[in-house]
């Protein structure tokens, strides 16, 4: 096959898939944006790649403002994603693909890649890593009142009609298979691939290494932050845990992370003379396994009311470097009930601070639990995390999308 595979985010497992199908003979284009402000896979092309592989980055003038709500800036990123669309379906048709792959897409920018693909006879799959439109029409209806509710319900209807046109969609968990049922897509066109980590590309290793020595994190007791950091996920639960250890030289708070919230705790560093915060950018993938080994606990966040519908990429990576996680983040989500049924850290709402900064305590006091909280992540990562038996599931889907129903 011919395949487009797009992942607007530049996650590191997507890349591994299109470098998966492309070691089984088809011919994979990878495209990303190239502008966009979140940590990204290992995205260039390698010596060792497949001959199938290329990757495809795809730039615009400006990088999209995720995090400003103002109406300017709203109509500005709708702008821009509409921009990146005709880039998008211009790359696309470069290819004349059998199929197109599409994940994490902004929908301005979906909309009409749907579209040549039902005038081109291309297959689209629709990888749902979230209902975009919902989490839209809520910022929207909180930030503008009545224009937010209208611009809102116009998302989800665009949304809803996407996914129905799609020839197939991959969900990343069970729980959205309710709405897309009453949205009005096809059972037989629901298919459930949960989201993993590259594992070959994620080892566990020592704490002391080259990447922890160099920040001087070796000795130190690491509380360790890594992804995207906007207002929504909260940041004020980071910088607890800042102010918790303030007076305690043998503690550090890592935040790995750029953006507004990355911005806020830099003014909140400066204002509380907070020595034992370190914030620094996006660190390069190849050496993002040091990164990790560098933590004994692994944090992540997410807002309250993203409920079931997004699992946070970072939690996955994690499991795979062999450390505790602490996650705030609701209970139901899907990344909560890994971390609990595999017995891999520790989950607190989102809404708990006190909790968070005291679970954090206690991880960080018991070397036994965490060394077993470790285990057990790492244990998951490598039983579940075959992206040979994954790259089967895709295969037979972008092939036949209607072949199975898993």
């Amino acid at each position: 096959m011919r395949v487009y595979l797009h992942d607007y985010a530049g996650h590191p497992f997507q890349v591994q898939l299109a470098r998966a199908l492309a070691e089984r003979g088809h011919t994979v284009r990878h495209g990303y944006s190239s502008t966009n402000q979140t940590p990204q896979g290992a995205l260039a092309r390698r010596d060792d790649d497949p001959k199938g592989f290329e990757p495809d980055p795809i730039a615009l003038a400006n990088p999209i403002e995720k995090y400003s709500s103002s109406l300017r800036d709203l109509w500005a990123r709708r702008k821009r994603e509409k921009e990146y669309g005709a880039l998008l379906v211009e790359r696309v048709a470069r290819l004349q693909p059998d199929v197109v792959l599409a994940a994490n897409t902004p929908l301005d920018a979906l909309a009409p890649l749907q579209r040549w693909c039902a005038d081109q006879n291309v297959r689209l799959v629709n990888w749902l890593q979230d209902l975009i439109s919902v989490a839209s029409h809520r910022l929207l209806r909180r930030k503008l009142p009545v224009l937010g509710e209208f611009a809102g319900r116009i998302y989800v209807g665009m949304e809803q009609r996407i996914l129905r046109a799609s020839d197939a969609i991959v969900m990343i968990t069970d729980d959205f298979r309710p709405i897309l049922t009453r949205w009005g897509v096809k059972p037989e066109r629901q298919h459930v691939v949960e989201n993993w980590a590259p594992l070959e590309e994620m080892p566990v290793r020592p704490k002391s290494n080259p990447w922890s020595k160099a920040f001087d994190l070796a000795e130190k007791r690491v509380l360790l932050y890594s992804g995207t950091l906007g207002m929504k996920h909260n940041p004020t639960l980071l910088l607890n845990l800042a102010l918790r250890w303030k007076d305690d030289d043998s503690v550090r708070v890592v935040v790995i992370a750029e953006g507004v919230g990355a911005d806020w705790l830099r003014e909140k560093k400066t204002e509380h003379s907070l020595e034992g915060l370190v914030i620094l950018p996006y660190q390069p993938f190849e050496e993002f396994p040091d990164v990790l080994a560098s933590a004994d606990v692994l944090l992540a966040i997410l807002e309250p009311d993203a409920g079931v519908f997004s699992v946070p990429s970072k939690v996955l990576t994690y499991l795979c470097a062999g450390r505790a996680v602490l996650l705030a983040v609701p209970p139901e989500n899907l990344a909560a009930q890994i971390v609990v049924r595999t017995g891999s850290g520790v989950v607190v709402p989102p809404t708990a601070p006190t909790a968070f900064v005291h679970e954090a305590a206690k991880l960080l006091e018991n070397d036994e639990r965490r060394m077993a909280a470790g285990q057990n992540a790492r244990a998951y990562a490598e039983t579940t995390f075959d992206i040979e038996r994954i790259t089967d599931r895709f295969e037979a889907i972008l092939t036949n999308p209607e072949s199975d129903q898993g």
